[in-house]
């Protein structure tokens, strides 16, 4: 049909609309598109493919690489700490060195033999902390008293920047006895209040020496020492107690006597009255034998009411000061006689030919003090579970005037119990 006002017979082309199509041109990145993506398409398809593999949920498998993650972290962690502790004692170690260099022999003080009370063996002074002590003699009983008060700023032995001290008393040169203080925990600044006595005549008195010395404890290694005191008591004015704050020194090098260490753990269940002692090893035993060596053998006893009751003994190991045992002795031990009940442990060194030959000794109970107190101590506490702990060995004499045992007890009365 025409539309109106045009002329007849004209012929108009269909109504068609055409489109143009509209290029976009874009910037193609081969790199991007042909390398970077087959390979991380690859490696998607593999990462997924392997945990489908695993017969774990999938939260399960991010849980355990979580904490492999967290563990190699802690594991880098402590061999970092153990890096810049080793670095530590190195350089103090090289701060310790004597630097010769300094001495120009220009002055003569550097030429003066100091007092051998001044000597630090070569090693810068350190700052060990202080000590209250108290001393008092009993002329009437022939008796000293020797008060441990308390300790300040402590040198910090451990790795957290605190120690665990404890004090040894002893008086120089007899030395027949030894007393420890209690062990406290976690601390720089101890209050023992503790007090021990010891009979000595005035005549010794005034050629005698009491020794307190600091330990830092280690229940598995051995106890270092951060410092000690000397008081000769041929110059302190008995005339009134003394009491008074004194800086701790270096400890001397030259008179304790090294008899060894003994390593050895204790249980007790007291439903069932059994009393376990499990000799486990020695070490630096002190060498009895010409050869530079001992036959160590270990002698376990048990003393009820300071009476000898029951005992044992290990195999002996040939020819070594480092004797490895692990040799297990039950007893029965009620829990009634168990607050009543010392044991003993003694190391010999045996001869086939002549009498065996004692190496040292201590005792543990309620009747000990210090350190084998406080292993004693952790046993009770701790039923049905054994607690292992290092000591260091004391002379047979020291140990016997402190134990004193009567006579073994009559048979009558060791019958059942």
């Amino acid at each position: 049909m025409a539309p109106s006002g045009a002329p007849p017979n004209t012929t108009f082309p269909p109504l068609t609309t055409s489109y143009q199509p509209i290029t976009i041109f874009t910037t193609a990145y081969p790199h991007t598109n042909s390398t970077l993506n087959p390979f991380a398409a690859a490696a998607s398809n593999f990462i997924n493919d392997l945990l489908n593999k695993i017969p774990l949920p999938r939260w399960a498998v991010y849980a355990i690489f979580v904490a492999a993650a967290l563990l190699i972290l802690i594991c880098c962690l402590c061999i970092c700490i153990k890096c810049c502790k080793r670095k530590k004692k190195k350089q103090n170690k090289k701060d310790e060195i004597i630097k010769m260099n300094d001495m120009n022999g220009k002055t003569t003080s550097a030429l003066v033999q100091p007092d051998v009370t001044d000597v630090d063996y070569g090693t810068a002074k350190k700052e060990r902390g202080k000590l209250l002590y108290s001393l008092d003699y009993s002329v009437a009983q022939s008796e000293l008293t020797v008060g441990i008060k308390q300790a300040n700023n402590l040198m910090a032995m451990d790795l957290g920047g605190t120690s665990d001290p404890y004090v040894k008393v002893y008086i120089i040169p007899d030395k027949i006895k030894t007393c420890e203080t209690k062990v406290f925990r976690h601390t720089l600044n101890p209050v023992f209040n503790e007090r021990f006595n010891f009979p000595i005549p005035k005549s010794t008195l005034l050629k005698s020496t009491v020794v307190m010395q600091v330990f830092d404890f280690n229940r598995f290694s051995k106890h270092n020492i951060i410092g000690e005191l000397r008081v000769e008591l041929g110059n302190v004015d008995w005339n009134h107690v003394i009491e008074e704050w004194r800086a701790l020194a270096e400890p001397a090098k030259f008179e304790e006597e090294n008899l060894g260490e003994i390593c050895f753990s204790l249980r007790y269940v007291p439903t069932a009255g059994k009393l376990t002692v499990v000799i486990l090893e020695g070490k630096n035993l002190k060498n009895m034998d010409i050869t530079g060596n001992s036959d160590p053998y270990v002698k376990v006893q048990l003393a009820l009411d300071k009476r000898k009751w029951r005992k044992r003994k290990t195999s002996i190991k040939r020819n070594t000061l480092n004797p490895y045992y692990n040799e297990s002795f039950t007893f029965d031990v009620s829990f009634e006689q168990i607050q009543r009940v010392n044991l003993v442990i003694s190391v010999w060194d045996h001869d086939a030919v002549t009498r065996n030959d004692p190496i040292g000794k201590i005792f543990l109970g309620c009747d000990a003090s210090g350190n084998q107190l406080r292993h004693w101590a952790d046993m009770l506490s701790n039923p049905r579970r054994p607690i292992a702990q290092w000591h260091n060995l004391l002379s047979a004499q020291q140990v016997n005037s402190t134990l004193t045992l009567k006579k073994r007890i009559p048979l009558a009365s060791r019958m059942p119990f």
